[in-house]
């Protein structure tokens, strides 16, 4: 395909990724964090932010902090709501936290391709303005 040929600035935003879960299972979650890592070129990526929407399932407790710590970079970052407050305010929750130049939302259920985010970012640095989207398959 045509998009293979495509070639993207060397310099573009940063991104913050924001996953928003309450009680998923725990492969797609892991799955999903692992192929933002490992399908994003890291100095793009300045951080991914979880969002727990006040799950109750015990391995998304002290099993899932234990195993960001240990196998996922610093860059990785846990954030606990309190009581339950819904997508939406869950995903206000992770912008208010997040420290990159753009931010952006993706399911707990999903899984990145190679070469996913540099068009995203490619054309929000040709346009500030511009609200991307990236082809779900």
């Amino acid at each position: 395909p045509r998009c293979k040929a495509v070639v993207y600035d060397s310099q573009l935003p940063t991104a913050s990724v924001v996953i928003i879960f309450t009680n998923e299972a725990w492969s797609p979650l892991i799955r999903t964090i692992y192929s933002v890592l490992n399908r994003s070129p890291p100095e793009f990526i300045h951080e991914i932010i979880l969002v727990d929407d006040f799950s109750d399932k015990k391995h998304l407790g002290v099993k899932l902090e234990r195993f960001i710590t240990k196998y996922f970079p610093s860059k990785v970052k846990l954030l606990r709501l309190k009581e339950r407050q819904g997508l939406i305010r869950a995903r206000l929750t992770g912008a208010r936290a997040a420290t990159g130049d753009v931010l952006i939302f993706l399911d707990s259920h999903c899984e990145c391709n190679d070469g996913w985010l540099e068009p995203l970012l490619q054309r929000i640095k040709e346009n500030s303005l511009a609200f991307v989207v990236p082809i779900i398959d």
